[in-house]
């Protein structure tokens, strides 16, 4: 692995994860805004937000999984210069978002009754209800984007989403005051307008990747919206095959930082506000490794198309030297500037002390959290998807959970709880069980492949 050819693989890389990273923190963004906004009504409405919201990211990360399948077959297809593939490639991932957006708003309908199961307010509950009707009616626009999101970025092509993204962050400021304070006409909803405004920011971001996909000569010869084919059932097979195990490991995933999040409410305010100040941190700086993991779906599935394998492990290896990197930097900044991070969230004593601990298991986190999700993505290129599911379920389930809630609470006389703290260290032993097993498995299945070239 010569330097000049490793310092050229990481341009490639990062010239197409940056506009991807840009764009996933303008959506981070996006719930943050929707917080302060929706808090400066009353605190029963930001709760509901926050509780409404929760059930809303479950449903959508969950999608973006199931979506993703299309990803590695667009890339293996580019890299195959089989471009008169692609438009039908893209109508039959259009096909499957058709299908998991009914899904999913079974899925909005169903979680309804939750609400009032959580010992909530009655108005809260309520709120949070309609918050999710509100914002379930984007469920089409989000499908539709993700799928010509892969297309996209299986093309090459990521600053649209990245200008995309920004721009619907910047409208969704002028949707929220409107439809949550009341005015030109609309009247006052207060958070469940936070809802609604998600929803049309959504709808504004598919019709703008709509405009650009049909206009821009980037897509000219694979543009996927003409001459419809019917659906091919056996090409849907392989998505579903490649999508649903994908699907469930962010599911597992998304579920497990919930579930993490409720049992910790039992330890009253303090422990609850530090854990999401170390956790928001946390997702903040893990936007750079997961758009090195997504990056790396394309540039690895495109070399294998191109039946290179030596040069798709290669590109793999020079992803994981990347995400270390990064993973490294924010680490140390973490660890080095854990008290002062602390007080960016807050100021009240109690909560400082405890985040600024947990941001010191954040900074460990990092490490682990960035291979998992670079080894993930590069796997994804390598179209395996069944193992890294049957990883997390293991990590996060059978050991992360159970360890946790032993280690945050206790086992009788035996074992002695932590707080706080116990679930973090739980994470890190779960997400490190993670990083080992699908580096493993990359090592593996790449070896394998190149030595059969």
């Amino acid at each position: 692995m010569t330097l000049a050819r490793l310092w050229q693989e990481i341009r490639a890389t990062w010239t197409l994860a940056w506009p991807i990273m840009i764009g996933q923190l303008a959506q981070v963004g996006t719930a943050f805004v929707d917080a302060v906004m929706a808090g400066h009504v009353s605190a029963d409405d930001l709760a509901a937000v926050s509780v409404g919201a929760s059930v809303w990211i479950t449903i959508i990360v969950t999608m973006i999984g199931l979506l993703l399948a299309s990803s590695p077959l667009i890339a293996h297809a580019v890299g195959a210069n089989e471009r008169k593939q692609i438009s039908f490639l893209v109508q039959q991932a259009f096909y499957q978002a058709a299908m998991f957006t009914v899904v999913g708003w079974l899925l909005v309908w169903a979680a309804m009754p939750i609400f009032g199961h959580l010992g909530l307010a009655p108005a809260v509950a309520d709120k949070a209800h309609r918050f999710l009707v509100g914002v379930a009616w984007g469920l089409p626009a989000f499908s539709f984007f993700r799928v010509c999101y892969s297309y996209s970025a299986s093309l090459n092509s990521t600053k649209p989403m990245m200008i995309m993204a920004l721009v619907g962050l910047a409208l969704n400021v002028p949707a929220n005051w409107i439809l949550i304070y009341g005015h030109f006409g609309f009247p006052a909803m207060g958070g469940v307008g936070c809802g609604y405004a998600s929803a049309f920011c959504l709808w504004a971001s598919a019709l703008m990747m709509l405009a650009w996909i049909r206009y821009s000569p980037t897509y000219r010869d694979t543009y996927p919206l003409r001459n419809w084919q019917r659906i091919d059932w056996r090409k849907q097979f392989e998505l579903i095959k490649l999508g649903v195990p994908m699907g469930l490991m962010f599911f597992v995933e998304v579920s497990a930082f919930a579930g993490i999040s409720l049992l910790i409410a039992r330890l009253g305010t303090v422990p609850v506000a530090a854990h999401q100040i170390a956790l928001n941190f946390a997702s903040l700086v893990f936007q750079i490794p997961a758009a090195l993991g997504t990056a790396l779906t394309v540039r690895v599935g495109q070399a294998l198309g191109a039946q290179q394998p030596a040069d798709a492990r290669f590109i793999g290896w020079a992803g994981f030297k990347m995400g270390l990197a990064s993973a490294v930097a924010s680490g140390l900044f973490t660890a080095l500037g854990h008290g002062w991070i602390a007080g960016w969230y807050t100021q009240d004593a109690q909560v400082l002390a405890l985040a600024s601990v947990l941001l010191m298991y954040a900074a460990l986190f990092q490490l682990f959290d960035a291979t998992q999700v670079i080894a993930a993505g590069i796997l994804r290129g390598y179209k395996v998807t069944r193992t890294p599911m049957i990883i997390h379920l293991t990590a996060f389930w059978i050991v992360g959970l159970p360890l946790g809630y032993v280690l945050t609470f206790g086992w009788g006389d035996h074992v002695q709880g932590y707080g706080a703290a116990g679930y973090w260290t739980a994470l890190v032993v779960a997400l490190g069980f993670t990083a080992c097993l699908l580096s493993w498995q990359f090592a593996r299945v790449s070896n394998r492949l190149a030595r059969a070239a």
